[in-house]
């Protein structure tokens, strides 16, 4: 179809969420480029927000998939599930965790965390603890009780009242969340490094002292790593980055390579609070999802694909510091965390810089008027790298 009959359809039949849309329509994809229905081709360095970091048809990936697909694509989680056991183990195996809870999106799994914090502080006998800090500007989804724990009131306030029981505190703000700590907390759920935000990385001694705040506490830490984890900040998952360890942390995005899946981990003893019937989900853990998820796991471990993030992406935030020190002083900061980039500019000039990207055939996002974010798929090489940076050298300089 051509671009224009979709728009047409789209105008008439979909609910409009999402605004007025990048003017094209991709009907396939290899590698780190898209193809639009028109033939143009285009390289992604926003990967479909962080989920397509193997790239795309990956041979690996496309052959699970279509083996999975020819067999069994769903069955009710009433049965045993044999990709569904294999990934829990292999998610397990990698991390922290000890027990996994399969959902289909991140705002599910973010849900699930938040229901297992408070749950096992019920059945510990104190009710009461319900409470949970989280930050401000971090973004957990758009359930209602997402939003309610989402430090954004861009996001929430149009769907108020809210979920009670969430208190925000500011980012690397040790005093104000150890002051926001009560007798009814029961939870900090933070991410490693804010990501819709703008790449607003946890400080490695903060989350230190948070650690020694909930052991003092006996609180629980949760991560929400639907954006950071599956190797995006350089390691698998973004807590590995620093020298602790969280009693619960989420995953979703890239965790399926594009079919949706997300993921509840859990220390034992937290993750025994879930008893039969206190949590479930119809497709969550189905049998495709769960070998999409096998199989990026088996492309991230053979291809290296966390060091690979850590390697290109330490490079383009040298490369974008040089670039803002020789020629483009319109560049005020760069943040990165392996390949989650932050561009800061000092000008209102995000959304052109962008549009002149596109026309250029890149893909990235801006965050309002004065930020560009980027996140490619974490198979580039230097010399995509490169040829990114050229282009937008010249976007900048235009």
């Amino acid at each position: 179809m051509l671009v224009k009959d979709i728009q047409e359809y789209d105008s008439q039949f979909f609910m409009n969420t999402f605004g007025k849309r990048t003017p094209v329509a991709f009907e396939k994809g290899q590698g780190i480029n898209l193809w639009s229905t028109d033939g143009e081709k285009y390289t992604d360095f926003f990967s479909g927000i962080a989920v397509n970091s193997i790239g795309y048809a990956h041979p690996t990936f496309v052959r699970m998939v279509t083996e999975q697909l020819t067999k069994l694509v769903h069955c009710s989680n009433l049965y045993y599930i044999e990709s569904q056991a294999l990934l829990a183990r292999e998610l397990c195996r990698n991390s922290c965790a000890d027990k996994v809870f399969f959902s289909n999106s991140g705002a599910e799994a973010n849900e699930g965390a938040i229901k297992l914090a408070r749950l096992y502080f019920r059945k510990l006998g104190m009710p009461e603890k319900y409470e949970i800090i989280t930050l401000q500007k971090s973004f957990h989804g758009r359930t209602i009780t997402t939003l309610s724990a989402t430090g954004q009131d861009k996001y929430a306030k149009p769907f108020e009242p809210l979920t009670q029981g969430f208190k925000k505190v500011p980012l690397n703000d040790f005093e104000a969340l150890s002051a926001a700590v009560t007798e009814n907390t029961c939870a900090i759920m933070l991410e490693p490094v804010q990501g819709e935000s703008g790449v607003y990385p946890c400080d490695a001694q903060y989350l230190k002292k948070v650690r020694e705040l909930c052991d003092e506490k006996k609180l629980l830490l949760i991560f929400d790593e639907v954006q950071t984890g599956m190797g995006r900040t350089g390691k698998l998952f973004g807590y590995q980055k620093y020298d602790i360890e969280p009693d619960i942390f989420t995953l979703a995005k890239a965790l399926g390579g594009g079919i949706p899946i997300g993921a509840v981990c859990a220390k034992d003893q937290v993750a025994q609070a879930f008893a039969p019937g206190e949590h479930g989900s119809t497709f969550g853990g189905n049998p495709l999802a769960c070998t999409a998820g096998l199989a990026v796991m088996k492309i991230m471990e053979e291809e290296k694909l966390p060091e690979n993030a850590q390697r290109v992406g330490e490079y383009i935030k040298e490369k974008l510091q040089a670039l803002a020190a020789e020629s483009c002083p319109v560049i005020s900061e760069v943040r990165a965390s392996g390949l989650m980039i932050a561009i800061e500019l000092n000008a209102p000039i995000a959304p052109q810089v962008k549009n002149k990207m596109f026309e250029k055939k890149y893909l990235l996002a801006n965050i309002g008027e004065n930020m560009l974010r980027i996140l490619p798929p974490l198979i580039i090489t230097t010399q995509d790298a490169d040829e990114f940076l050229a282009a937008l050298s010249c976007a900048l300089g235009e």
